[in-house]
């Protein structure tokens, strides 16, 4: 998809080229996240809310670790620091 230039408004918008809105399904109401990465305006769709979208990421790390038991090691390692 080529760039596209926006304007920034007088009160501070900018308004979503319609190609954009079309190819990412966005509609009047939904979110976008907004952040600054290396001096470039980065805008995300936001699909749900941000917990939602967060859940599960990186889950392989977990894999084969009981709960639990990682609890009770990390209670006993803080529980056994300085003590002499």
């Amino acid at each position: 998809m080529p760039q596209v230039a926006v304007k920034i408004s007088s009160k501070h918008q900018i308004a979503v080229p319609s190609a954009i809105r079309k190819e990412l399904h966005l509609k009047a109401g939904d979110y976008l996240l907004a952040r600054v990465r290396d001096g470039v305006i980065v805008l995300v769709p936001q699909r749900g809310d941000v917990l939602t979208q967060l859940r599960g990421l990186h889950r392989e790390i977990w894999d084969g670790v009981d709960a639990q038991v990682y609890v009770d090691e990390e209670r006993d390692a803080w529980d056994n620091t300085g003590s002499s």
